[in-house]
């Protein structure tokens, strides 16, 4: 299932912080600016008051001794400034006195009126608004730099204040109906037949509710996406909200818990309040286990934030009436450990499973991933599909990513079929890691180690047959063995687990045997066959002994929503169990043990062709081992579940 990475349109009703200072500027940055524009002005304002002053300052009676000796042509008075313009056009200033005027002032120098009455005297009233202006600037600066210090400090107060306010608004991300770049439609989204089918009637009913209510029928309020992480749910919710053309809430159930209480039932209201105004729509809570986790399982208190959260969401969706055309969808891969009151008919009354693609839906998957990019002549679709089981949709997309990131670190200009083989092993295993050189020794214990992987699962009936084995370093394996299976299967037998398991330590087996000593390599394999050893038990029911009883959830936890520490066996049951793993693997030693010494011959000789070409594909595999007297499986008694890898 394709998975969508395109972004969430945001709310285009929230205000955005202000242009000129955003709400997360801190106090010393807004300071620093301001004072700035204080000094901006005032220079601004010292540079126009002293503009166009080009008369050279002198003293009154200088001006007075000019006048008697006629060498003044004019004189301006404007306030107590003179300014006295000379026959060579040149002009100085002075100041009069300020309680007696210009004549009485030039009479105490001895300025006669003959003398006066040969000068053009010239008095200018002060007035208008720039004078007054200029002469009330000196005090309405610093009263206009404090008012405006004040009103930035309280716009960040009410900023803060609007914040703490907004704790309780919802964070849903909106998708109009008319967004054409971010609606996805059913055609967007490979495979998963049945789910498609079962929520075209969730389609229909946005489309065209009126159908449904004339004749009494109710639409299902809730539907739950079920499914392995990355087969395609929240792809699957923004396809029928696309198909239906109405808006799409999403949120995640995670965003509704904060550390305040109260809060995340706060976000549920007016999350459900958005969705009403703007109905038809749809709601979608991916994760809602982080919410919706079943109460009193002693995991916090009876009041705790998270269970006060579930609680507002029963309410608000009980609270739905049939008209209202608001579908709740929500996604989780653990099923097991929702509420009950959660699952209960009239909340989420319609459940959806969408299981992991099989080989036909993976080649579609794989085509629309791979519509943008440019394909070399060779690329065979379904052979990607047929050597990718037990892929999902999220893998399958980062798998044609690792090929296109490939040819072009190459400098090729298309993706070949040999990239997309390279990045099938890349997303299963990791990168190669062609520095991490092994010593010719760690070379030839790898090599025996993962010889005796293969040679196990060939001649083990009911294990699945060897495709590729390699001694290369990729992510934490120093050399892993592919298998894949002929078929896909749902169900797996107890001779297929326990044949899975002896194939798991092939690798164990074959060290001690070729060196007599066991090394660090076999780790892996006995975690992955202990852990399968007691899924058998206590999961599947297949010990003849403890018999058909299930003793614990396929996720690790006892059932029941019991603590994690809780389970509900005695000890002398937990102690059988022990017994009972014990004894699997112990037979399943010895069949490799028999395995390997009974086809030592084809052992030696793929060991050896390793530690010469460190890789060998499946058709020079089963060259050698044909030629030393083992026989290829018949394709029509082999089927398994998925693809599996068998590290070093």
């Amino acid at each position: 299932m394709p998975i969508n990475t395109t972004p969430n349109t945001p709310n285009k009703n929230k205000k955005g912080p202000s242009r000129f200072f955003p709400p997360r500027m801190s106090f010393l940055n807004i300071l620093a600016i301001v004072i700035l524009i204080f000094l901006l002005i005032t220079g601004i304002y010292s540079e126009f008051s002293t503009k166009g002053t080009s008369a050279a300052p002198v003293s009154l009676s200088a001006i007075a001794s000019d006048v008697q000796k006629g060498k003044v042509q004019s004189l301006d008075l404007s306030g107590d400034e003179v300014t006295a313009t000379y026959s060579d056009k040149s002009t100085k200033t002075a100041q009069k006195e300020p309680d007696s005027s210009l004549t009485e002032s030039l009479s105490r120098y001895g300025v006669t009126s003959a003398q006066l009455a040969s000068t053009t005297l010239t008095i200018q009233s002060p007035g208008g608004f720039w004078y007054w202006l200029g002469q009330a600037s000196p005090f309405l600066a610093p009263l206009v730099f404090l008012i405006f210090f004040i009103w930035i400090l309280s716009r960040q107060m009410k900023g803060a204040g609007m914040q703490a306010l907004s704790f309780g608004q919802s964070k849903a991300r909106i998708t109009l109906p008319d967004d054409q770049k971010q609606k996805v439609t059913f055609k967007d989204v490979a495979g998963a037949k049945e789910a498609k089918q079962e929520l075209l009637e969730i389609v229909d009913f946005l489309r065209n509710p009126k159908k449904f209510i004339e004749i009494g029928a109710e639409i299902p309020k809730g539907v739950l996406l079920m499914g392995a992480p990355g087969t395609g749910k929240t792809l699957l919710a923004r396809a029928v909200a696309g198909e239906a053309n109405v808006a799409f809430f999403a949120i995640s159930g995670s965003e509704f818990v904060e550390m305040f209480v109260g809060v995340g039932a706060s976000r549920v209201r007016d999350l459900f309040k958005m969705a009403k105004e703007a109905a038809p729509a749809i709601v979608f809570v991916d994760e809602i286990d982080a919410v919706g986790r079943a109460r009193g399982s002693g995991m916090g208190g009876g009041n705790d934030e998270r269970e006060q959260t579930l609680n507002q969401i029963l309410v608000e969706m009980d609270g739905f009436e049939p008209n209202v055309k608001v579908i709740v969808m929500a996604a989780t891969n653990r099923p097991d450990v929702l509420d009950p009151a959660l699952l209960r008919p009239g909340r989420f009354d319609r459940r959806v499973v969408i299981d992991l693609p099989d080989r036909g839906d993976r080649e579609e998957i794989l085509k629309i991933h791979s519509k943008k990019k440019q394909l070399a002549e060779d690329v065979n679709m379904p052979v990607i599909a047929e050597r990718t089981p037990g892929f999902s949709g999220a893998d399958l997309q980062s798998l044609t990513n690792e090929a296109a990131i490939m040819a072009a670190r190459e400098n090729r200009t298309k993706i070949g079929q040999f990239d997309f083989i390279r990045s099938i092993e890349k997303v299963m295993l990791g990168p190669e890691r062609r520095s991490h050189i092994l010593s010719p020794k760690e070379k030839e214990i790898t090599a025996y180690h993962e010889a005796g992987h293969a040679l196990v699962a060939s001649v083990l009936p009911h294990a699945d047959p060897v495709h590729k084995i390699s001694i290369i370093s990729r992510g934490r394996a120093a050399g892993y063995t592919l298998k894949l299976p002929f078929e896909e299967r749902k169900l797996q037998s107890r001779r297929e687990f326990l044949d899975d398991i002896a194939v798991s330590l092939g690798g164990y087996v074959a060290e001690k045997m070729i060196f007599g000593d066991l090394t660090t390599g076999a780790s892996n394999d006995l975690q992955v066959a202990t852990a399968l050893a007691r899924a058998m038990i206590t999961q599947y029911g297949m010990s003849e002994k403890i018999g058909p009883v299930a003793l614990e959830s396929p996720a690790g936890r006892v059932m029941f929503g019991m603590g994690v520490n809780d389970r509900e066996y005695s000890e002398k049951v937990a102690s059988e169990i022990d017994g009972e793993i014990t004894r699997i693997m112990s037979e399943a030693r010895t069949l490799a043990v028999k395995t390997l010494t009974d086809n030592k011959k084809a052992f030696d000789a793929v060991a050896k062709r390793l530690i010469e070409t460190e890789t060998i594909e499946r058709e020079e595999y089963e060259q050698i081992i044909v030629a030393n007297g083992i026989p290829l499986k018949n394709k029509d008694i082999i089927g398994a579940v998925k693809g599996q890898v068998v590290k070093a």
